[in-house]
Formats: structure tokens, sequence, C-alpha cells
């Protein structure tokens, strides 16, 4: 439940809709029109209040949006924190939002130069007595304040046209709106989580919407105009002009979104708050089971109501009296938990459980549960059996997770024959040591002995998987009560700080990966978590001097932070300057070739953050260029020591933790792959962020799809790598190297980017080098989050697939064969990618942060672990011929050009 202390809230606001233009002429003669600023500019710039009102009076001060200049569409995507809690509400609360607009000559209700552009007046609490939640489409009434009185004139919730229409045109496009209408609520309660998601029925829904959506679109058009050539003969005529008025009302020419907050659970106004009665502290006798460390919510049970008449089921719609019964939802059933305890015992310290052997049928229902994913949940039965044949299966290594999980480490006697066992165990692969690292296993030996496992590998592998030890440092038992022998407790921080002070290379990722974790000042991280990983960075530092060169690489490090430093500073003043972009790039180059800052000549040659096996010299002022953007990230080139140029982007203002992720996941997989000898050229560029607000990402050199789409008409992939790749002798006038680098970086990216829910494609994050590599690039939504509708489960557009000659070309099969080799290439290590994922869910990335529980899950339905590998294929397959056949990604990718276009 939400805490009944938060304060009211809302974000994300946004507005559509276009208003009618006003004549030249109105405007020449009327001089308290010409100055609005809506009347000069269809995205001129407006700020929204937003005010509680209950009882028709005003609960609270006005809170205002900061200024945002709007480009292409009025979203000011931004939280407004209100000054009351949820608990303060009264049951009759609304949010009156403003929208103001700006005119020298002010007017009617006008704040000084403000005055109102439309108002809108939204309960707070729906028909059901629940707080409103999640997207709401508020109608805005033009030129009037709002106000939260009681039978208000700005209500927010309309209703479609009731009263009738002529014509043809209105009857239809009344018909299609009533329809879409409907269709948006089951969307929103799709949303939420209230209708189950169904992949297969969801796709064939949403692609009838689409089409559905056109056919709406285009009726409501011609009602439109139709209804705007009444308006003008009613307005030339002797009209009422109340009718006109209601009219105009009645019909929403402009619609505000506003994002509310969402809730794990309904909030429901009450007149009296009871103690909930405390829950119990006795936690799960199998802790260790992830998700069921007493994180379980109490059950509720349902009484016949206070004003019930009878008892039977028939009086449904009686007062509900909610009864928490909290030992139901934190402690083992007593019979079960004695039933456990007198099976464990019968197998604990028996001489004959050592050569107890299986039989063929327990032997399969072994073989069952060695198969279970990471993030399956063993029941007791299953547990019990582990238990009982666990010197049988000390042989089998993927056993030892499962077995770690049918431990009771909180039974003392159970947990030191555990531990004895333990030790018998075969040698397990590296993917199960990380999952013994994660959350749901906190027994100091079960930790340790995963450690013992990653000290044989090298530290080629140990990179790929830092990201994720360096977060696994979260469950570690480490004091922040003491400085001196804090970390003799963790094997894992102990072991990093080993192998990073032996390895530059790995000692230059694990520094600036504590850094960014020390520098995360939001509530998810926690005080006590960024103290932890003070003290190891305290401790890698002081490590560091002991080692042959190690002070030498610490000032090193310093070295490294000063250059960042220096960096945010000018990205920073050239993102708020408000120059134009021609000034700013002549201020960066100015800077960069300033001696004073020290860039223009590095000496001696300092490792880069962003790849430390190259050495920079100094910086190239002339090769400076600054990016059209909201964060204006920079392009820098560095002179090397071999006389070679590394070109980087830098920029302050983005999160690039996500991003930074995807590429290691990225890299992992293409290691993956070309252990099965299969080579997908794929080209993961380095990312490394600096801070929770800035990093650095190598720059490629390379062309987005929609650059070339816009310099070649026919066939435009092709086209390009013609151009750069040509060769007559070949069918298709393309080197044929190049052309299978593309032909493979293809299938690759696209497995990869499904598997990942890697969203928000569009021909602008489609890369292309000369070379015939593609690749992606932009992964600010990942996990099935995509903020355009009705995406489709992997990008793959006409352009790509007109390269390889079409659909019916063998380059086109070719493509779909990488493509199903990739994917069970990465099915059989889909273990070591859950278990991943799973040590980052309290990383703070934007998307896992969301749904944390969920992420996982997400990642393993992408692998279909519940096909067999023919039944797999068959469903890639599909999810291939769908995003050929959707009409969305063309619209979506339509819409996005026109975009960029009115922004340029």
């Amino acid at each position: 439940m939400m805490s009944t202390t938060q304060s009211a809230s809302e974000c994300n606001m946004s507005l559509e809709g276009e208003g009618a233009a006003l004549k030249q002429s109105t405007l020449l003669s009327s001089p308290d029109l010409r100055h609005i600023g809506s009347n000069m500019s269809v995205h001129s710039d407006l700020y929204v209040t937003v005010q509680v009102w209950a009882g028709s009076k005003a609960l609270t001060v006005p809170v205002q949006t900061a200024y945002k200049p709007f480009r292409t569409e009025r979203r000011w995507n931004e939280w407004l924190q209100l000054p009351i809690s949820y608990r303060s509400l009264p049951a009759d609360s609304c949010l009156a939002i403003t929208i103001w607009d700006l005119s020298p000559t002010g007017g009617k209700d006008s704040l000084g130069h403000a005055i109102p552009f439309g108002g809108t007046t939204l309960p707070l609490f729906d028909t059901d007595n629940q707080i409103q939640k999640g997207r709401q489409k508020c109608l805005v009434h033009r030129h009037k304040v709002a106000n939260g009185t009681i039978g208000t004139e700005t209500p927010a919730l309309f209703t479609s046209r009731k009263k009738t229409t002529t014509g043809e045109v209105d009857v239809q496009a009344a018909r299609d709106a009533e329809e879409l209408e409907r269709m948006e609520s089951l969307f929103k309660k799709h949303e939420m989580g209230d209708i189950p998601r169904i992949d297969w029925l969801d796709q064939m829904v949403f692609r009838d919407f689409e089409n559905r959506g056109l056919k709406a679109a285009e009726s409501s058009l011609k009602m439109l105009q139709r209804r705007r050539r009444l308006d003008d003969l009613k307005n030339n005529g002797k009209g009422d002009k109340s009718e006109r008025s209601n009219d105009y009302a009645s019909t929403p020419a402009f619609i505000l979104n506003v994002e509310l907050p969402r809730f794990d659970f309904p909030v429901v106004f009450a007149d009296h708050e009871y103690d909930v009665p405390p829950v119990s502290a006795l936690a799960s006798l199998h802790g260790n089971q992830p998700g069921q460390q007493g994180h379980r919510a109490p059950e509720v049970q349902f009484g016949p109501g206070i004003n019930a008449v009878d008892d039977s089921l028939s009086a449904i719609g009686a007062n509900i009296a909610k009864v928490f019964d909290p030992e139901v939802g934190q402690r083992d059933n007593p019979a079960e938990t004695k039933h456990r305890r007198l099976f464990r015992s019968s197998h604990r310290h028996g001489i004959l459980d050592k050569d107890l052997k299986p039989n063929a049928k327990v032997r399969d229902e072994l073989n069952t549960i060695m198969n279970y994913s990471p993030t399956h949940n063993l029941s007791p039965e299953e547990m019990d059996l582990v238990w009982k044949f666990r010197y049988h299966l000390t042989r089998d290594k993927r056993a030892l997770t499962k077995f770690a999980k049918s431990v009771n480490w909180n039974d003392q006697s159970e947990s030191k024959q555990a531990i004895q066992v333990l030790a018998r165990w075969t040698e397990i692969d590296v993917d199960d040591a990380l999952e013994l690292l994660g959350s749901s296993f906190s027994n100091p030996a079960v930790r340790s002995y995963a450690v013992e496992r990653l000290r044989k590998a090298d530290d080629h592998e140990l990179l790929l998987y830092l990201l994720q030890l360096v977060q696994a440092l979260k469950y570690e038992h480490i004091s922040t009560e003491t400085t001196d022998g804090a970390l003799e407790d963790s094997s894992l921080a102990r072991f990093l700080i080993q192998r990073a002070a032996a390895n530059f290379l790995l000692g230059n990722y694990f520094y600036w990966y504590l850094m960014v974790e020390c520098d995360d000042n939001s509530p998810e991280q926690g005080t006590q978590t960024r103290n932890i990983y003070k003290k190891v960075a305290y401790d890698f530092m002081r490590s560091l001097t002991t080692q042959q060169n190690g002070i030498e690489e610490r000032k090193t490090l310093l070295r490294q932070a000063e250059l960042v430093a220096v960096l945010s500073k000018i990205a920073v003043d050239v993102r708020t300057s408000g120059e134009s972009m021609s000034k700013r790039a002549d201020k960066v180059k100015n800077f960069f070739a300033d001696p004073n800052n020290e860039l223009i000549v590095i000496d001696p040659p300092l490792p880069l953050p962003l790849d430390p096996s190259i050495e920079i010299t100094g910086i190239i002022p002339d090769q400076v260029t600054v990016f059209k953007s909201s964060l204006s990230p920079i392009k820098c080139t560095f002179r090397t020591v071999d006389g070679q140029t590394y070109p980087i982007i830098f920029k302050v203002g983005d999160d690039l933790r996500q991003d930074q992720l995807v590429i290691q996941i990225i890299t992992l997989m293409d290691q993956l792959l070309q252990k099965e000898n299969l080579d997908l050229k794929l080209l993961p560029y380095k990312i490394l962020a600096t801070s929770t607000v800035a990093g650095a990402s190598q720059f490629v050199q390379s062309q987005s799809l929609s650059s070339i789409v816009g310099k070649f008409k026919n066939n435009p992939a092709l086209a390009y790598l013609k151009y750069h790749n040509p060769d007559n002798t070949q069918p298709l006038g393309v080197r044929q190297e190049a052309l299978d680098t593309y032909i493979r970086s293809c299938a690759g990216y696209c497995v990869i980017t499904y598997i990942l829910g890697v969203g928000d494609r569009h021909l602008d994050n489609l890369l292309l080098a000369p070379d015939g590599h593609f690749f992606h690039a932009d992964f600010g939504y990942i996990l099935g989050r995509d903020p355009k509708p009705f995406a489709p489960l992997m990008k793959l557009s006409k352009e790509m697939v007109d390269c390889m000659g079409g659909v019916q070309s063998e380059h086109y099969k070719q493509f779909r064969q990488y493509c199903f080799l990739a994917y069970a290439a990465l099915r059989k290590s889909s273990n070591l990618i859950l278990n991943l994922f799973s040590l980052m869910v309290d990383a703070n990335i934007p998307d896992i942060r969301l749904e944390p529980d969920k992420a996982v899950l997400k990642v393993r339905e992408r692998f279909h672990l519940e096909l067999n590998e023919e039944e797999a294929m068959l469903s890639l397959g599909r999810i291939i011929d769908d995003a050929l056949a959707s009409y969305a990604p063309v619209v979506i990718d339509k819409l996005h050009e026109w975009a960029q276009a009115l922004r340029n």
C-alpha cells in the first residue's frame, strides 16, 4: 500500500489539439490579440499551474512548471510535487490545472502579463472512491481559469457528443470516436495490468486497431472540416451566440494529457484509518527462495459487511470489512514446517545418504529441476527431493544453485552440513557462480564459494562481468561503522580489489564503476550503500600503493578524474549558454585551444577512461563539434601516442548507465556467439558513465539510415554500400565482404535487441558504417518499453531488407538463417544473461527500476525457455515476419522524420 504521507503529484503533461488560426485582418485590427503568444506560433511557450481544491476552497498554493521552450510539441514532461499528503485529501478533492499564455497587454483574468490559455479541473477520486492514477485525458476550456468549486465550469472529464448528428460523415465519425474511446479505455486497463497479456492475441488486436485508427482519423478530419464550414455560416448569419459557445465547448479543441502516479494496489478514500496489526517478525523458513524474503503482502479475508442483511454471497453490494491476517502472509504452514523438519532430520545424519541413488522416475524429476531457469522458484517438495539426493547431485554442476535454494540456512545444523557438502561439489560454471552472488544468497560461505570459482576466470572474462560484480557488493556483509578491516568479511570485495589493483585495465573500469555508485544520491541508493562503495573505493586506492607501479596508476586515475571534470565543466557551460550552435562550437574550440586548460597537450600520455588501451596526448580543437540536441553533446577528437585519432562524444545531463549496461550485454553476447564459431560482425562501441548525469561514448564513423534515405532515393542502404564498396562483378554491385558484414550484423542486432526488448527504434538510431557494419544506438528504452504505440517486437525495416535484395533473395534467406543460429546459441547461455540482469535489479537503471521484480522475467520471456528449439525457431520466424508486415513502424518512422524536420 502506498504511504499515507506521500505527496499528491502529477507528471508528463502534454497538450494536444489545434486551434483555428485567426485571420491577419483580425490580428491587425485587434492589438490585444496580436501579441498573444499562441496567436503568433502554434508551439508558443506556455506554462502550467496546478492547485488542489476541495469544498469550493483552495487547499494549496499553486505549483508551477519550469520554463521550457517548445519546438514540435507542447510536452512539459515534468513532475510537480504538491504540498499536501494523500491522507489529508478530502473525498471531493480535485486538481485545478490552468495553462497560461503570455501577452504584454494583459486581458481578462490576467496575472500581470500572463493570460489564461485554458483551464481544466480533474477530480482526484473516481466514482469508486479510488485515487485517479495513470494517464488522464483532460478537456481544456479555452480562455478560462480552472477552478475547483462545486459544479465547476471547467470539468476535465468529457464524454462523446450525444446529440443527433446529420450527414453520413458525422454519423460515421461519431461511431468511430465512440469505438476509439472504448478501445482506449481497454488499452489503459491492459497497460495497468488489469487485462492479462497474451502476445499473439495482443498483436492481432493492435494490428486491427491500427486500421480502425486510420479510418477514424480520416472521418474525423472530414467531420471537423464540415463543422468549421457550418460555424462560418452561423457566424455570418443570425445564430444565437450562446448556442455557438456551447457547441464549441462540447467539441474539445485541446486535450491536456496528464500522467498521475501509479500504485501497486488501489488507494481508496476512507473516513477512518485503523492501525494494521503488526506483521510477524518470523521470516519464512526458506528465505533463500527469490522473492520470498519476508516481502509477501499480508493476505486479506473478506467478511459479509457491516450493513449486510444476511450472510449469503448474494449480498455482494454490501459494505466489505477487510481483516488482515499477518501470519498467513509471513509464516509457513505449521504442518508443512513440521513435516519438512522431520523429513530433513531423517536425511541429515544418516550414513546411507551418501550412497543413496535415485530410481528412473526420480532421476527424471531431478533432471527437470536441474533444467529450471534461475528465476524459477522451487516448491517445498522439490527442495526436499534435492536435499535427499544431495550427495548424488554433487557430480552435476547445474545442481549446486538448486541445492543452495533448498537449504534452510537459518537452521545451524542444516547449514553446517550444507557447507560440508559444498566442498565436495564438482566445479560449477561462471553463470552459476554469479547467481550465488545475488541478493537471494546471504550466507558468507556460499558467497565465498562463488568467489573461489571466479578466481579461476582470467582478466578478460572477468571484465565482461565486472559491472555486475560491482553491483553484487551491495549484498555483501560490509560494515559501514568502522574503517579499518571493514572488508575482511567480504570475500568478493577483497577479490575485486586484488584483481583490479594487479591489472590497470580492470582497475580503470572498477574505479569508474565505483565512482558512479558513490555519486548516486538518489533515495533508491541509500546512504549505507553509498558508504559501502566509498569504503571499497578507499581500500582500492590504498591497495594500489602497495603494487609495483601502483602509485603511478593511482595518479593516472586522479588525472582521468581531472580530465572528466574539465570536460563536464565546458559541457555544462555550453548547454546552458543559450547561444547559437556556431557560437557554442567556437566557444568549445577556444576553450580546448587555451593552454591554461591543459588539454591541447597532455604530457605524460593519459589512458582514456573510456578505453584505457588508448593513450591520448592531447585534443584537436579544430575537430571539435557540438551536436544540435537539447543536451548539446560535444564530439572531441584526441591524438593518440601512435599518431592516430580517437573521437568520443561527451555529454552532461543524461544518465548513461542504461546504455552502458546494454553495450556490455551486447559485448558479452558477441563473445558467446564467437565461442559458437558464429561471427556476426557486431560493433559494440564503448560507453562509460562517469557519474549519474554525465558520460562518454565512442564515436564510430557512420551514418544513420535516416540520413542515408535523404541522400539516396532508390534502395538507399544498398546505394550507400555500393558507393563505398563498389564491385561490378557482384550481382548487387557491392563488394561481397561488405555485404556479408551487413547481413551478419543485421541478424545479430535484430536478435539481440529483440531479446533485450530495446524500444524507440527509428531510422535515426539505426546506423550503417561505410564498411557494412550495421548497429543500433540510443538505448533509452529497454525490456519491452516503447514510447510509441504498436511498436513491433523486432525492428526490421523495409530499407534493411531491400539492401539484401528483398524478401525473395538468397541474401535475405541467409539473414534469417543467421538469426536462427544466433537465437539458438544465445538460448544456450540464457542462464548467464538472466543472472547478469538479476545482479542489476538494484542498480538504479531507469527501465529496471520501474518494475525491478519483473525485469529478469521480461528477458526470460524473450528466450521462450518453455519451448524446445524447433518451436523457439518457429516463434522467432513469426516475429521476423510480423516485423516486416507491420504498418505501424512505417508510420512511426515517417512521423519521426517530420518531427526532426520541424525541429531543424
